[in-house]
């Protein structure tokens, strides 16, 4: 191999890529617009969903019970009666529709633990778990007081002191910027790879490569090297400017630390995105099989579903892919602020698999020019 023949090849990547606007957009879009909307969406707590009562005793403790739900976390009840209920949930008004039913004070007093029936709209999976826990915890604090007839809080018997690393107020948009980060790498390191592949077999000019004095791995380590470079690059735009500047997420370990493991990660999901190219005969195709490919890869990884979670099967074969230990490396450094000597275990996984896949990925694309 000749090192001239990589890097000027890789530039001819560089400057395919610079006269592709979509991929362009792509690219932008994902490391800026992409990161920043997906965690500023991301639910903190319940956030005024709407609820709608139908009251049906019409008495204090029922009065007592719709004044108690206000902003931030719920919007201001409106009263319906019962026929309109299903109709207003059906057509997507009401996140919640709580049914008071008649007698309900008179058998409170008597000790007779009356029922209430709450219907959620479950397509609101953001809100409607968390919610139906702040209405259980609402209503009972509201009835306990009204049956004690005074206003007060009980001392807990165990005072828990809570002291939660990194992100101490736990802010979900801290993790989902960087968890888009991690993923957004890994889609457009395999995307680019792959469809600058395709792109040569379209336009034609593979034909032009195999006539000249290069080898098999002299073009795969070039596509390699260029659009490594360019979505690391993106990456440190993302994580310098969006994350660490525009969402003011902390920022615990070395950058440098995981921008090396990024690039060696990036060496074998680059190789990954060749064999998936090699595989497929147009970009068609090749979306098709990265939806197979990349799906299971971000579910499985850790990014999304704790491993812990996970069978113990699915966690061993997840071991392969190396976006479970990227995802391990970049959560302990950026995270918890690990050093090498923590996270070197991962690298060392990342250059053992992506050695492998460039292996076979050469194999494969040696047969692919044939």
């Amino acid at each position: 191999m000749q090192i001239v023949n990589i890097v000027q090849l890789g530039i001819k990547e560089l400057r395919s890529l610079l006269r592709d606007p979509m991929m362009l957009v792509l690219i932008i879009y994902a490391f800026s617009v992409a990161i920043y909307t997906g965690s500023k969406s991301m639910p903190e707590n319940l956030n005024m969903a709407t609820i709608a009562i139908v009251d049906e005793d019409r008495s204090p403790a029922s009065s007592r019970i719709i004044t108690a739900f206000n902003p931030p976390y719920f919007s201001l009840p409106r009263l319906i009666s019962q026929p309109e209920m299903d109709r207003r949930m059906d057509n997507g008004i009401d996140t919640f529709a709580l049914d008071i039913p008649p007698n309900f004070q008179r058998d409170l007093l008597a000790r007779k633990s009356p029922a209430l029936q709450l219907n959620i709209d479950a397509t609101r999976v953001s809100q409607a778990f968390t919610g139906a826990g702040y209405i259980q915890s609402i209503l009972t604090s509201e009835v306990s007081e009204f049956l004690r007839r005074y206003r007060s809080s009980a001392a807990p018997q165990v005072d828990l002191d809570l002291r939660a690393r990194f992100n101490q107020e736990l802010k979900q948009a801290w993790f989902g910027a960087i968890n888009n980060l991690m993923s957004n790498i890994t889609m457009l390191s395999i995307v680019l790879t792959g469809a600058a592949l395709i792109r040569e077999r379209e336009h034609g000019t593979i034909e032009h490569l195999l006539v000249m004095p290069v080898t098999p791995s002299e073009i795969m380590l070039a596509k390699i090297w260029s659009m490594g470079l360019v979505v690391l690059a993106a990456s440190t735009f993302a994580l310098g400017v969006v994350i660490h500047g525009l969402l003011a997420v902390p920022i615990e370990g070395s950058w440098l630390l995981f921008l090396a493991g990024t690039a060696l990660y990036l060496f074998a999901t680059t190789s990954l995105g060749i064999f998936l190219a090699t595989q497929a005969g147009t970009m068609p195709q090749f979306g098709l099989l990265l939806m197979l490919v990349l799906l299971p890869l971000q579910l499985l990884s850790g990014t999304m579903t704790p491993r812990e979670s996970m069978p113990e099967l699915i966690r061993d074969i997840m071991l392969a892919a190396p976006n479970t230990h990227f995802v391990m490396m970049a959560q302990s450094i950026l995270f918890r602020g690990a050093g090498f000597d923590v996270v070197w275990k991962q690298f060392a996984s990342l250059f053992v698999i992506g050695t492998i896949l460039f292996a076979f990925s050469l194999r494969k694309f040696r047969g692919f020019l044939k």
